[in-house]
Formats: structure tokens, sequence, C-alpha cells
């Protein structure tokens, strides 16, 4: 049976290797063909790690980290999700942002999707002069032929949640993804949800 554990800052420290490798797992799978590195999952998890008002979402079977989850001030991220905020003039200080949510296909299913959001909500609400909860997602042609013909987005998901496709926010991002030997340049787009929207 799975359990959840949240945890801020530096108190992830423990199960930083184990979130790294389960970042390399689950988006090697499309639509993030992520080659991954231990140098990459060092430098991004480290932003988290550092701020004491980010949150870490955990799910365990056992002592194994099966899913994770992460959230963070956009104040305390890098430039790179920032700035398409700034472009809109909006201000940072209102916006919690989500960063990731993985899980292994075998814990799918179990509404452990609907945990995250629900922790990462409330530890928005938590911490208090939060307006807005947001996060980004890989845009992937409708027509690249690497996508699984039985592949369902989790638009749906999202939009039952409450989170609206923004049509003018994107951020780049660079990866390495697999069977190419250079990293490349990436647009995710921004989703957004007022935070006291029920």
């Amino acid at each position: 049976m799975t359990r959840i554990e949240c945890l801020s800052g530096t108190a992830v420290t423990p199960h930083l290797a184990a979130v790294a490798a389960l970042r390399i797992d689950v988006f090697r799978d499309w639509p993030y063909c992520y080659q991954g590195s231990a140098e990459y999952e060092a430098r991004y998890l480290s932003t988290y790690a550092h701020s004491p008002r980010s949150l870490f979402v955990l799910a365990f079977d056992g002592d194994a980290v099966v899913g994770a989850s992460t959230a963070i001030p956009l104040a305390d991220e890098t430039a790179a999700f920032q700035q398409p905020f700034l472009q809109r003039g909006m201000t940072l200080d209102t916006v919690f942002y989500f960063g990731e949510s993985v899980l292994l296909p075998a814990y799918r299913g179990r509404r452990l999707g609907h945990a995250f959001f629900d922790a990462r909500e409330a530890r928005a609400r938590e911490l208090g002069g939060f307006a807005l909860t947001a996060f980004c997602a890989v845009e992937r042609s409708a027509d690249d032929p690497r996508r699984p013909p039985r592949h369902r987005d989790n638009d749906a998901f999202w939009c039952k949640r409450g989170y609206r496709r923004q049509d003018d926010m994107f951020c780049r991002l660079e990866w390495q993804e697999i069977g190419h030997e250079q990293t490349s340049l990436h647009d995710l787009r921004f989703w957004l949800r007022p935070l006291d929207e029920e």
C-alpha cells in the first residue's frame, strides 16, 4: 500500500537521489523523451531543496519512492520559469509554481495524481499570499511519429482541476532527448488556476 509524505526544503535531502532516478525513468517516455543525467537532475532539484517554502510530495511503497511531485514559490524558481510571467506584467510573489508529477506506471489510476495536486494547492494556501497556481508541460506536434498510438494527454484531467491552458505563455528548456547526441530546446506551455477558485 502506498503512503504519501510531504517534505519541504532540505528535509528532502535523503530522498533526492531517488527522486532524480524516478524523474529520469518516467520522463524517458513520451512526451518528454528525456535522456536524463545526474548533473542536470542535481541542478534542477537543488533549486527546490534550497527553498524552505518548497514542497516535495513523495509516494512510497515500503521504503521505495514510486512517485514524486514538487512545488515552489515562483519567486524562488529559476529565470526560465519566471520570464513568461514578467512579460505579462505579473507579480512573481503571487504565483505558486508546480514542478513535475512523476509516478511509476504500476501505481497510476489510484488517484495519486489528485493527491499530488491537493497537497500542492494546500501548501500554497498554508504559506499564504498566493493568488495563482501554475505549471507548464511540454508541447509536441500532433503528428510526431514518436507519439504512442493510444497515448492520452492530461489536458482533460488538468481542466477538471480548474487549470486553464494559456495560449501565449511558454518557457523554453533545454534537455537531451533519447537517441540524440546533443541537447535541444523545447517549448513548454503554462496552465494557470486562481488559488481561491473552488
